[in-house]
């Protein structure tokens, strides 16, 4: 059975997408990352290394904390001291950015592309990059929290 990373819309602390970021990196360290992550793990130009420069820290410094354990909330407060803290502004500049990465952005082309070579272009439903995961991961819209 594959383990997935939590869905791109789960929160810590009002954060969207970094329980994923930590999943990633916590797969990675037991070598149960699917083989689909590995090429980009840590790499730029993605949403993970997207999350880390908005709190400023780099990926390498995120793995080696999250290999010392802790809740998530612990790892992203160390975030907050080693980076920067966020503000409630900060937070929805982020989660807007994060939930609605694809749709009529610069990133359509890469959703159009990735639909294309799962054969889902006639899915109207699938708008942005996060639905696509979710979608391809086997998460269904009722099972993914937003909140």
């Amino acid at each position: 059975m594959t383990t997935y990373p939590r869905s791109p819309k789960e929160m810590t602390k009002g954060m969207m997408y970094f329980p994923r970021t930590l999943d990633k990196i916590r797969l990675h360290a037991r070598g149960g990352l699917h083989e689909d992550y590995l090429e980009n793990f840590g790499a730029p130009q993605t949403l993970d290394s997207a999350c880390c420069n908005f709190l400023r820290v780099h990926h390498r410094d995120l793995r080696e904390r999250v290999k010392q354990g802790g809740t998530d909330e612990e790892i992203l407060e160390w975030c907050f001291e080693k980076g920067r803290r966020l503000n409630q502004g900060d937070l929805v500049v982020w989660n807007a950015f994060v939930s609605k990465l694809g749709w009529r952005d610069f990133a359509t082309p890469n959703l159009e592309e990735a639909k294309r070579k799962h054969g889902l272009t006639n899915r109207d439903d699938i708008v942005t990059i996060p639905e696509l995961i979710d979608f391809d991961e086997g998460r269904s819209p009722e099972t993914t929290k937003t909140a």
